[in-house]
């Protein structure tokens, strides 16, 4: 995979490139999400119907929703007949504390590392790993964080897989203090959740300064990049 097909790979927003027909020929991670919640017909016809009258991109900013997926605009390029791409920005959906995260400069990998090598000891559960690699070193407090990630561990273990994602949230920031930060997030994702999990989750969040994003099969950690 190419560095450039790894953006779009570990983009936040659903990306789908269709042919003529209306067959998708590929699509992102977040696009096989958001497959879940629509047909993918549905997509093909919104990206046809806001194409441009000739070749090339266009960019519409629209209101669209798709059970729990929001989006604020879209946009569609073609250079021949032969296929068509969309690209749907999504609506944040998590908000953080005003409160400024805080303690040391720690190296991310090292602790989901550390996390995932302590959860898989005695587990029958296969530990996958999907990290953009160019995040720096960020500001955490390190016991808290990695409370808080093997709880979520913890809250899918018994599960066959748990894979791991670590992605920028291209185009998105927040301000403390007046000095723009931008945002990525960890995500887990297994095929179920022990719920009863899910309020030590949100406190240990809270105690770090973070905001948890839980679903039905995943749960995100939205972190400010705060590097110095």
């Amino acid at each position: 995979m190419t560095f450039d097909q790894q953006w779009i790979e570990f983009d936040f927003n659903p990306f789908i490139l269709f042919n003529s027909s209306g067959k998708i020929v590929s699509l992102n991670t977040e696009a096989q999400y958001l497959l879940g919640a629509i047909d993918g017909s549905a997509i093909y016809k919104i990206a046809t119907t806001y194409a441009n009258s000739s070749f090339g991109f266009k960019t519409t900013f629209l209101e669209l929703e798709f059970g729990r997926f929001k989006f604020f605009g879209i946009t569609v390029g073609y250079e021949d007949e032969e296929q068509i791409g969309i690209r749907l920005y999504q609506l944040p959906s998590f908000q953080f504390t005003k409160q400024k995260p805080e303690g040391q400069l720690v190296n991310i990998y090292t602790l989901i590392d550390l996390c995932i090598s302590s959860n898989s000891i005695g587990s029958q559960t296969k530990y996958t790993k999907e990290l953009d690699p160019t995040i720096p070193e960020i500001r955490l407090q390190t016991e808290l964080f990695i409370k808080l990630l093997n709880k979520i561990y913890l809250s899918m273990s018994g599960n066959e897989k748990i894979v791991t994602r670590l992605f920028f949230r291209v185009g998105e920031h927040i301000k403390y203090e007046g000095e723009k930060h931008s945002l990525f997030s960890i995500e887990v994702i297994s095929e179920s959740i022990n719920r009863k999990y899910l309020s030590e989750i949100s406190q240990l969040a809270e105690k770090n300064n973070l905001f948890t994003d839980v679903k039905e099969t995943k749960i995100m950690i939205n972190i400010p990049m705060i590097v110095k």
